[in-house]
């Protein structure tokens, strides 16, 4: 399987994605509650339509997984050894505040493992790949692509990427134990991206995320060089579960610091 050939396609869904959510944004749209309390728009629904469709065409024997769908049973995905992974609209709580800080994510997972992921970010309509075997690469209209990698070697003060709605008391007691360090708060996977390019050392992620939250952003990371690392030390890794739910992780670029052991320590 050839999943290069797929690149081209994904960052033309992703972008039209990134349009019709950008019409909604411009607009006086309303907000409803999920189950779980999150937040849910007409852009979230809109994406997510665009984009199933776009996925059924592209590859109508591939299954996919949509944070907007329904999970499908265990016992059915459990068995799929490919299959496409996607929030259509990652950070609506930073679309509902209007920050910007909001993207498109689509990954594709084989043998549970991201292989291949498109982050495409509206409001600066620009869009990070990571596919297998090639690397990763930002692009952006009327540029070049411009290929990315993580940081050699950390900057001094250490810099930190951390949620902008979830902080907690794990996060503030790795802080304590790291020193010296400058916050970058961001909403979405584009704290992962910041870490793909090289502007930020270590995302540290102490709390709850789901599998369709950081997929794309993980290929894009691991491709440019970067690791994503439960607290084991093992890769995060993708369909092994009847839930959904992420253990904590480090995305990790310049690795010149014990960061799973302070960790590891602030939890």
């Amino acid at each position: 399987m050839d999943i290069t050939q797929w690149i081209d396609p994904l960052v033309t869904l992703a972008e039209e994605a990134g349009r019709i959510i950008l019409e909604i944004y411009d607009t006086d749209f309303e907000v409803e509650q999920k189950d779980d309390q999150s937040p849910l728009t007409k852009a979230d629904l809109a994406s997510n339509a665009h984009i199933v469709a776009g996925l059924a065409n592209l590859t109508a024997d591939i299954p996919v997984i949509s944070e907007e769908a329904g999970l499908p049973d265990f016992e059915e995905r459990r068995h799929w050894d490919c299959y496409w992974l996607i929030d259509p609209l990652d950070g609506t709580k930073e679309f509902v505040k209007r920050n910007g800080e909001f993207t498109v994510n689509i990954a594709l997972i084989r043998n549970h493992v991201p292989v291949l992921g498109v982050v495409h970010v509206p409001v600066k309509g620009a869009t990070y790949i990571g596919c297998e075997g090639l690397g990763a690469e930002r692009r952006e209209a009327g540029k070049a692509p411009c290929r990315i990698t993580v940081a050699a070697e950390s900057d001094s003060p250490v810099r930190v990427v951390g949620s902008r709605s979830h902080l907690g008391t794990s996060l503030n007691t790795f802080l304590e134990i790291l020193g010296e360090y400058a916050m970058h708060p961001m909403g979405s996977s584009l704290k992962f991206c910041l870490i793909a390019e090289g502007r930020a050392d270590i995302y540290p992620r102490l709390g709850l995320t789901s599998e369709w939250d950081t997929a794309a952003a993980q290929a894009v990371v691991e491709q440019a060089g970067g690791q994503v690392l439960e607290l084991d030390g093992n890769p995060l890794s993708y369909n092994r579960k009847a839930d959904i739910l992420n253990p904590h992780f480090l995305v990790i670029g310049a690795q010149d610091h014990d960061w799973l052991g302070i960790a590891q320590r602030s939890t």
